[in-house]
């Protein structure tokens, strides 16, 4: 009997993809294909799941309070439904006795590592050998260095306790902390808005998203705008007029004195007059030049994208939510197009540098790239690219940055056009690190009025650079207009720079006129959806402590695999609104009682705090830094501290005062649909999700 090598993919276009590598073109059978040496199969996604309480014991089925927390010793797990044909055939092909070499091709990251794991345990494969294939693009070259340099799966056992953690956290904080809530506040909450029943939703990483929007939110509805006033003189500069700013310094009149709005302004218009009518009693106003400096800027290209970034940037360009986006960006990957998108690296591996020449030819033959290809490979930049910061091992995980492969263009005809956007967004800003930066000149001048010092300065782009691929940004205005109280550069053409060349320290300008111009601060914006994957990503940020925040440096909230999902499933639920058109984040009446609730009983379940520390916990898992047993003891002492403390709370009668609050902000039809079948849905949906949790 011949023996084979069996390779097990995440999905079947994924397999496909290797069959056709591995030229296994013979039998295709229902759920694998065949040939004379290799068998080639796939999951389709999830095979295997966590089972649901009820199935520990029948007794779980009812919530109740007496039944938490909810520890089990060991965890049961059970085929999914639809999918148990696929498994069986799978379960088959593991263990015939012809298939002594197992390769494991599901997706290169732990969520991958996770579906091949829980189908190697349900189907009780024997001592065989087994090689984790772990790739970055589905090339065939690629595909085929994967295969070669696969290592032993045993290697990755701490990435596959990490993965198995994260589940097993989820489910518990799942299950416990919304079985609990929904038993303390379930009724409560359904009494005030007339509804028949409340499920409270709880999870590790979606319950601290909805506190970051509900903070936003609150930020900005009790803002007070702040007024303040700023002194500009109108200066005479060869025919031209030019705006330039005062500031408070040493020598002012206003020096240290509590009239003042930090260092360019007056918290009154009056106090602002006054300071005019000091400079005019001098006549006529002149200003002298006390300072001034010629330099020039460099601005170099950004950084390449991972997820996170490219979601910002499709959200704010092209108005694609986040999962719109990693839905498109994985069909890129699937057509060859792109490489592994579930990244959080922006930059490139040493080995893939070496070898970029091939990703920059490849454009050639995509129209729209051409020329800048061409430029590139002629420059030779490329070249240099392994010491520049756009490559750097140690900021690489499980992959590298998104970029394009430069192969299966075939595809691009038959693209969606949004499918066009992303992808050409993804070749730009991937040719723009090979091209200079662009560079501007700008001029800063201070003048001087009796002891008043004004401020002006001036930038042109001189040469594009990177922008030529990337696109120019739309310039600043050539008023000086600023946006609350921040003073930008004047964009100006290179023309009148040249003129001010002759402009020295010790000149005289005539000052036409001194005004006032009022601004007021402005309140934080509204998270996007694409910015609030950027803030998850970033949750470190967020955290006050530094030790805390160095601590957690690099580990965000959720992965990239799964923010996207978050957010989709708390528009789902309904605790969060998600508008389509200009994809801005606001929660709900539903959603901001929920965070009342948990702010009020499970407050560190809200806090960035609390839920990078655990993915950073899982980090240092997959590092082999901590074991899996020092993990779960924390976890339990979490669930189980929490949990006893909300049993000996009762505070059910004074949430309703913040309940009160929260409903004056909304509008009285969205308050009356949320009593009707709206929140009947919701909680029956709600419902189904908290009895096994699978999302984080």
């Amino acid at each position: 009997m011949q023996s084979k090598s069996l390779y097990i993919a995440e999905k079947p276009s994924v397999a496909k993809e290797f069959a056709k590598v591995l030229n296994v073109d013979g039998r295709a059978s229902d759920g694998y294909l065949e040939s004379a040496d290799a068998v080639v199969t796939w999951c389709v996604g999830h095979l295997v799941t966590m089972s649901y309480p009820e199935v520990y014991d029948p007794k779980l089925k009812k919530w109740s309070l007496d039944t938490l927390p909810f520890l089990p010793e060991e965890f049961k797990y059970e085929l999914i439904d639809d999918v148990k044909k696929q498994f069986r055939i799978v379960e088959r092909l593991l263990n015939r006795e012809d298939v002594t070499c197992i390769y494991v091709c599901t997706d290169s990251g732990r969520e991958g590592e996770y579906i091949y794991r829980l189908v190697d345990q349900m189907a009780h494969v024997g001592d065989k050998d087994k090689r984790r294939v772990w790739i970055d693009s589905q090339t065939e070259e690629e595909i085929l260095r994967g295969i070669r340099e696969a290592k032993p799966l045993s290697e990755y056992d701490h990435l596959a306790d990490a993965a198995y953690l994260r589940a097993k956290e989820d489910y518990l904080m799942g299950i416990n902390f919304s079985r609990l809530l929904t038993l303390k506040y379930g009724q409560s909450m359904s009494n005030y808005l007339g509804t028949k029943y409340t499920v409270i939703s709880v999870g590790r990483v979606m319950t601290c998203v909805l506190g970051m929007v509900v903070r936003r939110e609150r930020e900005i509805r009790y803002f007070v705008k702040t007024p303040f006033y700023r002194v500009l003189a109108a200066t005479d500069i060869l025919g031209r007029e030019v705006e330039a700013e005062w500031r408070v310094t040493e020598e002012s009149v206003a020096w240290q004195k509590p009239v003042l709005y930090k260092e360019n302004g007056f918290k009154t218009k009056e106090d602002a007059q006054k300071l005019i009518t000091y400079i005019e009693r001098v006549q006529p106003m002149e200003a002298e030049v006390t300072a001034i400096e010629r330099k020039t800027e460099k601005k170099n290209p950004p950084l390449l994208y991972n997820l996170a970034e490219l979601q910002n940037d499709c959200s704010r360009m092209f108005k694609i939510s986040p999962d719109e986006t990693l839905k498109i960006v994985q069909e890129l990957y699937e057509k060859k197009l792109v490489t592994y998108p579930r990244t959080d690296a922006r930059v490139l591996s040493t080995a893939v540098a070496k070898e970029i020449d091939r990703n920059i030819s490849g454009l050639k033959q995509v129209p729209a790239f051409a020329a800048f290809a061409d430029k590139v490979l002629a420059m030779g930049s490329y070249k240099k690219i392994a010491s520049t910061r756009y490559t750097n091992d140690k900021q690489i995980t499980d992959h590298y940055a998104i970029i394009p492969t430069g192969q299966g263009l075939g595809a691009l005809r038959s693209l969606h056009p949004q499918s066009e956007s992303v992808y050409e967004a993804i070749c730009r800003r991937f040719l723009s690190i090979f091209y200079p930066p662009a560079q501007y000149r700008k001029l800063s001048m201070t003048l001087k009025v009796r002891t008043e010092s004004f401020y002006a300065s001036f930038k042109v782009l001189t040469d594009e650079g990177y922008l030529k691929v990337a696109g120019i940004p739309k310039k600043a205005q050539n008023t000086q207009g600023q946006k609350d109280d921040e003073t930008e550069d004047v964009g100006c053409d290179t023309a009148f720079l040249d003129m001010l060349k002759d402009l020295k320290k010790g000149s005289h300008l005539p000052v036409k006129r001194l005004m006032i111009k009022e601004g007021e601060t402005s309140p934080p914006k509204r998270y996007n959806s694409g910015s609030l994957i950027l803030a998850m990503e970033n949750a470190g940020q967020l955290i006050e402590d530094e030790e805390l925040r160095a601590q957690i440096k690099g580990s965000g909230i959720g992965t990239s695999a799964t923010r996207a999902e978050i957010l989709k499933k708390l528009v789902t639920i309904r605790y969060l609104a998600l508008n389509k058109k200009t994809q801005i984040v606001t929660p709900t009446q539903l959603g901001e009682m929920v965070y009342e609730v948990v702010d009020n009983s499970i407050r560190s379940l809200l806090n960035p705090e609390l839920t990078a520390s655990w993915e950073k916990g899982l980090t240092y898992v997959a590092e082999g830094s901590i074991t899996s047993d020092v993990y779960m003891e924390k976890l339990e002492r979490f669930i189980s501290d929490r949990t006893g403390r909300v049993m000996g709370l009762h505070n059910q009668y004074q949430l309703r005062g913040n309940y009160d609050r929260c409903a004056a902000f909304y509008k009285k039809e969205q308050r009356s649909s949320a009593k009707g079948k709206t929140i009947k849905k919701v909680s029956s949906n709600a419902k189904k999700q908290t009895g096994k949790v699978s999302t984080e």
